[in-house]
């Protein structure tokens, strides 16, 4: 029986603007830059440029921010465990999954995307990796996001991973989807969930103006784009409450520029637009 289609399905045109800003950055591979991508990078440039400029940041630099700080976080997973098994979901147009595959090719990683992204993606992959896996095509929000779980060895250790999805969800829906990743993690010997999210431009001086865009970008994607959490310890509360035992915020102010921010707390917004969470679940012998 098929199942039912979830009505977040409507985000694609994002993944063609982060393919071709990836490739432009030089951290990926022409067959992930689409005219798509090229025309929608064209369009938001003088935004982009206005912002970098007068609000600190933009979308184009907090996609190298956030996309640094995730391959750093899965790459010392790596280093901890060299029979890691990845699980990228959402991966659009990323570079991430054939990047890893050539430089760890002891690892397992399989990328999952909804049926149009997942055939983009594929024909794409064909042209540079030739044993690339089988893109996997599942909905996030019905009962088929288990068979990709099910791929995995849970003797060994699961990362699942995503970019650019979470804000674009309602904060129950959110909810249903961490219990989720928990629950069909729940037999593997460790479970990792990598994530990055906006919160609240709260310590931003035009705060107004990013929300302004969020709800732009709201519209355009069909979404429920929003954001969810102020501080470090609001996502600690919610990741904890739906099913994970540990987890750690990263701000890039924190992380890039550690030096300037030791006094500070860092349980406090340190006004970054972009943050990376690393969840854990472990098996207790």
């Amino acid at each position: 029986m098929t199942q039912p289609l979830s009505k977040h399905r409507h985000i694609s045109f994002t993944a063609h603007y982060t393919g071709y800003i990836w490739y432009q950055m030089g951290i990926s591979h022409q067959v992930f830059a689409t005219k798509k991508g090229k025309s929608l990078a064209a369009l938001v440039h003088p935004l982009e440029s206005w912002a970098e400029k007068y609000v600190g940041g933009s979308m184009r630099s907090t996609l190298k921010q956030r996309h640094t700080l995730l391959d750093d976080q899965l790459t010392t997973l790596i280093e901890h465990h060299p029979q890691l098994q990845v699980l990228e979901i959402a991966s659009g147009l990323s570079p991430r999954g054939w990047w890893f595959r050539q430089h760890y090719p002891e690892i397992t990683y399989r990328e999952l995307d909804l049926p149009d992204m997942a055939q983009t993606k594929q024909a794409a992959l064909q042209q540079i990796e030739a044993n690339a896996p089988e893109m996997l095509s599942v909905d996030l929000f019905t009962a088929e996001f288990k068979q990709a779980f099910d791929l995995f060895d849970p003797s060994f250790p699961l990362v699942v991973i995503s970019e650019g999805l979470i804000n674009y969800f309602d904060k129950p829906l959110l909810a249903q989807l961490i219990q989720s990743i928990a629950e069909y993690g729940q037999p593997f010997k460790e479970l990792h969930y990598l994530t990055d999210l906006y919160p609240e431009p709260v310590k931003n001086k035009l705060a107004n103006i990013i929300w302004s865009s969020s709800k732009l970008l709201k519209w355009m994607s069909r979404s429920a784009f929003s954001f969810h959490f102020t501080t470090p310890a609001d996502v600690e509360t919610f990741f904890m409450e739906n099913g994970f035992d540990q987890v750690k915020v990263t701000q890039p102010k924190d992380y890039f520029d550690s030096d300037t921010v030791q006094q500070q707390n860092k349980q406090e917004h340190l006004g970054d637009l972009v943050w990376t969470i690393h969840a854990i679940n472990k098996k207790h012998s």
